[in-house]
């Protein structure tokens, strides 16, 4: 299962994550219009987030990190703001929706 962008079918893995990543405004909107989600301008904050995360840290946060991080940025962001927003689990799905490969198993970093 891909996902169409611009006329071009991206890879990805059994679980629908990207197997490259893809730093396209248009790639999130295709991916987030496959998982029933209407991008919000806090959406668009937790994917910048997400996609400068992997590109300092070559892989993305867990859950941990991610809000820890995400709250220097935002610091009235709590858990619920973030599962609001992906409600199948904002370090899963708010990375698959930005247009970043699976993240590594439990822990991260």
């Amino acid at each position: 299962m891909g996902y169409m962008v611009e006329g071009t079918e991206l890879a990805t893995d059994s679980d629908g994550y990207l197997i490259e990543p893809d730093y396209r405004d248009e790639a999130a909107m295709a991916i987030a219009a496959a998982e029933g989600i209407e991008l919000t301008a806090a959406h668009w904050e937790v994917i910048r987030f997400l996609r400068s995360e992997y590109q300092e840290r070559g892989h993305s946060p867990n859950f941990r990190n991610m809000l820890k991080g995400f709250q220097a940025l935002r610091p009235d962001a709590d858990s619920k703001f973030l599962y609001d927003l992906f409600p199948v689990g904002p370090a899963k799905q708010g990375v698959k929706v930005s247009g970043l490969p699976q993240p590594f198993g439990k822990g991260g970093y």
